[in-house]
């Protein structure tokens, strides 16, 4: 199937590709490109794609010399605009792009498949599934606002996302391949480097399989009443607002926990509720679990609804097995593989 195949940590700079820049790199990009798939083929190109030292390089290489986030953004852009006019010959297409691009990625499968011959549909479910999981089964406090999907005609494909932390002027990026991968929730990275960002919540991990279930077993459990409740005792939160319409403004500008609202929240669980999912992705599939991508350059903290799932499994679960569902990760220099459980 597919697997993530690692991660980059660029810093935030300003500012816009020059027109001749942006044509220039459309240009060579497309060249380059045709240059590896004739001596290498189409699912070696994926491959480089998905490699985040590769993808660099490649920018830097098509002109956008810059270590920043911007890399990203432009050579995915050039790519898509160079490679159009060679897309049926090459049989390469790329869909998304950033903010309201990484938005149409659906609709582009779709007439894609309609086109090709490939399923549309379960590829759709694939790019779906990997943002996801990036923004809300990894919460590190990253939020993608760019989505990228390389498809061959044969159906394989490389996603390449990015995401950022304003707080910490920092942008990560994100890679996936088609191939290698048995589950898209259970240990579907395979690297991610970068300095440390703390404390993080991983529910990707092979051990929080439990908090997976838990979360399942929740909402068919307690379902969207009970869930809330339990919610808004954990943070012993008073609702703000009565039957009159008053706003109360809070002094702090980030979105905290305490600051979500919780008749919101049980909208969203009675929504997964309603859809009874079967297992985590379906879960994760489920509209307003996860933050959809942004179109701006500056958001406020991600706050999904499988947090505070997982907040209220802590709480309400008794066993030592359901104790330890949640895995945190304290992300060492260079790697996040030394797990600290909750």
């Amino acid at each position: 199937m597919a697997r993530r195949t690692g991660s980059a940590d660029l810093p935030l700079h300003g500012g816009r590709v020059p027109p001749w820049l942006a044509e220039r790199m459309a240009t060579l990009g497309a060249i380059i490109t045709q240059a590896v798939v004739h001596h290498y083929g189409r699912d070696a190109f994926l491959q480089r794609l998905s490699h985040p030292f590769w993808f660099q390089s490649f920018g830097a290489v098509m002109g956008m010399d810059w270590h920043s986030s911007g890399i990203t953004t432009s050579v995915i852009g050039a790519l898509k605009r160079g490679l159009a006019p060679f897309q049926d010959e090459l049989g390469i297409y790329v869909c998304g792009g950033r903010g309201r691009h990484s938005r149409r990625t659906p609709d582009e499968l779709t007439a894609l498949g309609e086109r090709t011959g490939f399923d549309g549909v379960a590829l759709t479910r694939a790019s779906r599934l990997v943002a996801k999981v990036d923004s809300a089964a990894v919460q590190d406090g990253f939020e993608l606002y760019l989505h990228g999907f390389f498809v061959t005609a044969d159906g394989k494909w490389t996603v390449v996302q990015q995401g950022m932390s304003d707080s910490k002027r920092q942008a990560r990026r994100y890679h996936w391949h088609s191939e290698g991968l048995r589950s898209f929730v259970d240990e579907p990275h395979s690297a991610i480097d970068g300095p440390s960002q703390g404390e993080i919540v991983n529910l990707t991990d092979h051990r929080a399989d439990a908090s997976r279930q838990a979360q399942l077993d929740l909402l068919a459990g307690l379902g969207p009443d009970g869930i809330a409740h339990e919610y808004a005792e954990l943070t012993e939160k008073i609702e703000a607002q009565g039957d009159l319409l008053h706003l109360i403004m809070p002094a702090h500008h980030d979105v905290r926990s305490s600051d979500v609202f919780i008749r919101r929240l049980h909208g969203t669980l009675a929504a997964a509720a309603e859809r009874g999912p079967l297992d985590f992705p379906e879960l994760l599939l489920t509209p307003g679990v996860a933050p959809a991508p942004s179109s701006r350059w500056r958001w406020s903290p991600k706050s999904s609804t499988a947090r505070h799932i997982a907040s209220v499994i802590r709480r309400v679960s008794r066993s030592r097995m359901a104790a330890r569902t949640v895995i945190r990760f304290r992300c060492r220099s260079r790697s996040m593989t030394r797990p600290l459980v909750c």
